[in-house]
Parts: structure tokens; C-alpha cells; sequence
């Protein structure tokens, strides 16, 4: 056994001297300082920060990893220093700060306050647009339902709430007059015409819902059906939206003058009150059909048809009964002899209410009571494309000649004329 001579240091392994050099060298290392002894490590090409030396053991390599991410903190937390350090430095920052924090809950609480006291609450409301029987029951449920709130607090929600049992109420709207007035406007969707199904009669709007018996006239045409919906529901045939559909476009004088709307061979037909039939044939353009049918009924020629077709408007035709030649063609202000061009031209609204006068019929010709029992006279035998076929029937009558001319300006007018007849109906 090798003893130590006296005056030198005992010699130590190597292999232990630099295992615990390593283990005094880990603080200085992730400092950045190179313990002595120890080699210092080569940083990467493009790398910053401190360079932290590769540890065999994995405990040593992971120990580094969270030394190094504890020395960089996060932008937020970095950002919330920078702005405490500016309210330090600013004393009027500071105060300012302090004052919002203090005054922004008072404000909240004065303005919901404010909302709701009797300084704004609703005292007068105005109700307009109501008409009908159900008008008044409508101006007291909106006045009680207003009177809960406030001008700076409009509930339309309930307003609307207040109305739904009466199904003519299509939409409320509502405009606070500061600072105890409430104005109130109701859309109505008025009746247009009698649905007769399944034995009851109701009275049904032109969008299709069902709006009860209690607005039932005499007035309105007649539509049939196969069941007939609960009052605020909405009817689901087709056939019956359709007739509907041509009803709501009819100018307002038509509209008193049309008896009941029926689904014949020639498609839609709509029966007049002096027994004149309109064949529309579907749905689809009602306005301009509607005017093609005032600008032939215009013009003198056409007087004693029994029909009219304005399946397609620009080419309407008149037909006569057995025996009843059309009258001459009269001319028109220009002296062209164009049928209907007062109508074409300018839609007079006073022609028109000639016209449906003349189509309501004379008075007592109808029952008053249910005018679904008028009666309606036979449709003349027509052809599959809808012309007649009686020998001695007249097939057009001047409002029919105008498509060999002029009749697509003619349509046009007429169909332009017609959006802007109906567009207050």
C-alpha cells in the first residue's frame, strides 16, 4: 500500500475530479460562466443566449431546459409589468384609473335605474293602422301592454305578445316619443276572401291564413277548400294559395266586384258578379292579367262577352254566347282604333272603378247573405288550347286583335300600368 510522501497533496482519481467539477460547474454553466477546469462549450452558428453543456444523464439535460425557460418570462407577463411600471411613474394615470374603476358601476346603475323610473315611464300611447270590429279589443291590449314600460325601454317583443290572438295582426311597430309617449302601428292583413271547407265559413287573407268567422262580409269572393285550418294557421293547398294569390293582386274596385275563384279546364278561373268569366290560368303574373282584363272590358267591342282569357296578357281574347256578335271596335284617342289604349296608357283609375261597377252587376242580383250561391254561368265549349268552338261565337274581340300589331307594347303598358294600380292594395 503506497502511502503518501510528507509536503505533496494526495493524488486524486481523475475520474472523480471531473464528475464533481461537473456537478459545482451546472449553476456557472447555465449563467453562462465556465467553471475552471471544464472546457467551454462552442455556441451554434446563429444561436443566442446562454450556451448550457450537454449532460449524459437525462435528470441533467432537463434540469437545463427548465433553467433556461425560467430565465425568459412570457410577453404577457412582461406587458403587465411595463403598465404597472407606467401607472407608478404617472400619478394622474394613476388617479384616473381609480376614478373609472369607481364611477363606471355607479353609471351602470343610474342609467337601469333611469330606464325603468316614473321620469320616462309610458303614459299616452297612440294606436293607428287598427280597423275593423277588432279594432278596438286590439287598441286596448297594445295600450295595457305599453303602459308597463318605459320610453327608454321599448319592448316590442310584447307588444307583439299583446296581439297574437288576433290574427289580422301581421306586425306591430312601435316609436317612443320621450318623454311619456309611445306611438304604436299596426300592419294589419285584411281579409280577401270566404273560405267555405268542410261545412264552416271563415274569412282567410291573401297570404293564406285563416283569420276566423268574425271578419266574414258579404263583400268577399268565395274560395273552397278541403279543411279549413284554425284561425292564425295557414291553409296548405296549392290550388287554393293560387286563387288566393289572384285575388290579393285584383285592383281595389275588382276586388269588391269578384265572386268566387274556381279551377276550371282553362285553369284558374275567376267568376264576376255579373256572371263575366276571367280565365287566368295560374297564378303567375296577376297584376298584369289583371290590367290585359280591365284594357279589354275598355273598349266597347268587347260589351256582352262571356268570357275573357288572360292566360297570356299580352294576347288577350273575348268570347261571345251563341248569337251575340261583338259590337264595332271602338277608336281610341289617337285614332289608330287600338282596343283599351286609355287603360294601356294610362290605367286610369276611374275607368277601372266603371268597370268593376259594371261587373258587380246591378243591385239584388245576389245574395247578400252567402255570395258563394251566385250563380255562374256555363263555360262556353273551348278547345284544348282554350279558344271556342261555337260556330257563331266571336273568338276575339278588339282587345284580341292588338297582338297582330301592337300588342306586345300594349302588354308591356299593361303590365306596368297593373304594378302600379295594385301597388296600394
Amino acid at each position: 500500500m503506497d502511502r503518501p510522501r510528507a509536503g505533496r497533496p494526495p493524488r486524486v482519481r481523475p475520474s472523480l475530479a471531473r464528475a464533481t467539477l461537473a456537478l459545482l460547474g451546472r449553476p456557472l454553466a447555465a449563467a453562462g460562466v465556465s467553471a475552471p477546469g471544464l472546457p467551454r462549450s462552442r455556441p451554434r452558428p446563429g444561436a443566442s443566449g446562454p450556451v448550457v453543456p450537454r449532460s449524459r444523464s437525462r435528470g441533467g439535460a432537463s434540469r437545463g431546459r427548465r433553467s433556461a425557460h425560467d430565465g425568459h418570462p412570457s410577453p404577457a407577463l412582461g406587458l403587465a409589468r411595463r403598465w404597472l411600471r407606467v401607472l407608478w411613474r404617472h400619478r394622474r394615470l394613476r388617479l384616473g384609473l381609480l376614478a373609472s374603476l369607481v364611477a363606471l358601476p355607479l353609471l351602470i346603475g343610474g342609467w337601469s335605474w333611469l330606464r325603468h323610473s316614473s321620469l320616462v315611464s309610458v303614459q299616452r300611447v297612440r294606436v293607428s293602422g287598427a280597423t275593423g270590429p277588432e279594432a278596438p279589443a286590439i287598441e286596448a291590449a297594445l295600450s295595457g301592454a305599453a303602459r308597463h314600460m318605459s320610453t327608454l325601454d321599448v319592448n316590442t317583443r310584447a307588444l307583439r305578445a299583446a296581439v297574437a290572438p288576433f290574427a289580422i295582426v301581421r306586425e306591430v311597430r312601435a316609436s317612443a316619443s320621450f318623454p311619456h309617449g309611445l306611438n304604436v302601428h299596426v300592419v294589419e292583413q285584411p281579409p280577401v276572401a270566404t273560405l267555405l271547407a268542410g261545412g264552416a265559413r271563415t274569412a282567410v287573407a291573401a297570404d293564406g291564413v285563416v283569420l276566423g268567422p268574425a271578419l266574414l262580409s258579404s263583400r268577399l269572393p268565395t274560395v273552397t277548400g278541403t279543411a279549413a285550418p284554425v284561425a292564425g294557421a295557414r291553409v296548405g293547398e296549392g290550388a287554393l294559395l293560387e286563387a288566393l294569390t289572384v285575388i290579393g293582386a285584383a285592383p281595389g274596385p275588382f276586388a269588391k266586384a269578384i265572386a268566387r275563384v274556381l279551377t276550371g279546364p282553362n285553369g284558374l278561373t275567376v267568376a264576376m258578379r255579373n256572371g263575366l268569366l276571367a280565365y287566368f290560368g295560374d297564378a303567375t303574373r296577376p297584376h298584369a292579367k289583371w290590367l290585359s282584363l280591365a284594357r279589354v272590358l275598355s273598349d266597347s267591342s268587347a260589351t256582352g262577352a262571356s268570357y275573357v282569357d288572360v292566360r297570356v296578357p299580352e294576347r288577350p281574347a273575348a268570347g261571345f254566347p251563341s248569337g251575340t256578335p261583338p259590337a264595332a271596335a271602338s277608336a281610341s284617342p289617337s285614332g289608330t282604333g287600338e282596343a283599351g289604349a286609355p287603360v294601356a296608357a294610362g290605367g286610369s283609375e276611374e275607368t277601372i272603378a266603371a268597370i268593376a261597377a259594371h261587373l258587380a252587376g246591378p243591385k239584388g242580383s245576389e245574395s247578400a247573405s252567402n255570395p258563394a250561391e251566385a250563380a255562374t254561368p256555363p263555360e262556353p265549349s273551348t278547345s284544348p288550347a282554350g279558344e271556342p268552338q261555337n260556330g257563331s261565337t266571336q273568338g276575339e274581340s278588339a282587345g284580341a286583335k292588338t297582338p297582330e300589331t301592337k300588342a306586345a307594347p300594349a302588354g308591356e303598358a299593361a303590365q306596368s300600368g297593373g304594378e302600379s294600380t295594385t301597388k296600394g292594395h
